[in-house]
């Protein structure tokens, strides 16, 4: 059984910083990448940063800049430091993860998210 908990939302004014955290636990044999998704209402899923192999970064052009994403191979966890946030920065964030265990094999894995508000 494997589980991310997300932890770090909350309500931020624009311009304010928020550190998001998830941490990975059960039965992991290696972890292949750990990243970020944001989703608003009545829109898709969408990717904000991902962390491959420790080495290997991706962010969507949106948060270029002002979000950063970091890795504790060793705690299992993943980080979002979210800077110079803006309104539309408003979602909920999930936390995702490419996992191998003995038993499932390779799987994508979701926390449950955390709600992030930037608003005045």
């Amino acid at each position: 059984q494997v589980q991310l908990v997300e932890s770090g939302g909350g309500l931020v004014q624009p311009g304010g910083s928020l550190r998001l955290s998830c941490a990975a636990s059960g039965s992991i044999i290696s972890i292949n990448r750990m990243g970020w998704y944001r989703q608003v209402p009545g829109k898709e899923r969408e990717l904000v940063a991902m962390n491959i192999r420790g080495a290997i970064t991706n962010y969507t052009d949106s948060v270029k800049g002002r979000f950063t994403i970091s890795t504790d191979n060793a705690k299992k966890m993943v980080y979002l430091q979210m800077n110079s946030l803006k309104p539309e920065d408003t979602a909920v964030y999930y936390c995702n993860a490419r996992i191998f265990t003995i038993i499932r094999g390779t799987n994508d894995y979701w926390g449950q998210g955390t709600q992030v508000t930037v608003s005045s």
